[in-house]
């Protein structure tokens, strides 16, 4: 732009006339062609399961309980809203947001849905108590080493014999 153009440019986009000069003479030197990074690697902010240790294992303790869908199955989900498991870990001390729990949630593989019986509560009001307890019973009898196995049975109708 001539005489007077990097104080235009600084002026125009608030950037400082040095580091406009070092970004001329970079260009001219032809040292840094222009490619598909604009960070050197490792540059930007550090994911925050790395800033806050201990995050990713109290996620896991939090949603333990609210695991759903078949454990022989790809597909399992969590029936807690990334909003409430959210608040929880905040309570519990860490900086998180809904949608970075959500990104944890999908990199350990859940899903996060509900279905329609639990979203309705047309469940047995003890059902949650049950499935607490059964999860407390196998936790006791793997601390003392013993196997667990789980069965999963249902109803069947008597209706047609």
């Amino acid at each position: 732009m001539g005489r007077g153009g990097v104080t235009a440019v600084s002026a125009a986009s608030g950037i400082a006339r040095s580091t406009i000069n070092r970004g001329i003479a970079e260009l001219r030197a032809g040292c840094h062609e222009l490619g598909e990074r604009v960070r050197q690697p490792g540059g930007g902010r550090k994911n925050a399961v790395d800033r806050q240790p201990g995050l990713l294992s109290a996620l896991q303790s939090l949603v333990e309980g609210a695991i759903r869908g078949d454990p022989e199955s790809p597909l399992r989900w969590v029936s807690r809203s990334q909003r409430n498991i959210a608040a929880a870990l905040c309570a519990q001390g860490f900086k998180v947001s809904q949608k970075l729990v959500g990104k944890m949630l999908h990199q350990l593989g859940y899903s996060c849905q509900a279905n329609r019986k639990t979203r309705e509560g047309s469940q047995h009001p003890d059902r949650n108590a049950q499935f607490e307890h059964i999860n407390t019973t196998v936790k006791a009898a793997l601390a003392a080493g013993e196997p667990a196995i789980s069965v999963d049975a249902k109803k069947k109708s008597s209706s047609g014999l």
